[in-house]
């Protein structure tokens, strides 16, 4: 899926460097990846072992940071989400796909 590929990265250091940031505590407690590949696209999990889920804020213009999930709401069309995870923590997911056609009735928690 070559076309997805700058997409997709994109998505995956958002939600990577949010739960860097966000999630230290507990101490510890690795973060986890993984990918599905879905029929024209890919969901992309980052899985850590913080209670607190992230919430898409709109920053003001001269803001420094906070811009992380509304970039991963763009390029995903929306597709993407904060769930339970067996065990402490949480799951944040994405859908990165060729079009939002393909990726309808594959979102998990929705």
């Amino acid at each position: 899926m070559p076309t997805l590929a700058d997409a997709a990265e994109v998505v995956l250091s958002e939600l990577l460097t949010n739960s860097l940031r966000h999630a230290r505590s507990p101490q510890g407690r690795l973060i986890e990846t993984r990918y599905e590949r879905l029929d024209g696209g890919v969901q992309i999990e980052v899985h850590d072992a913080n209670e607190s889920w992230p919430v898409l804020q709109e920053p003001s213009a001269d803001a420094e940071c906070g811009r992380g999930l509304a970039l991963v709401d763009a390029i995903t069309g929306a597709r993407w989400g904060v769930s339970a995870r067996e065990g402490v923590g949480k799951r944040v997911w994405a859908v990165v796909a060729q079009d939002d056609a393909d990726a309808e009735g594959e979102v998990p928690g929705r």
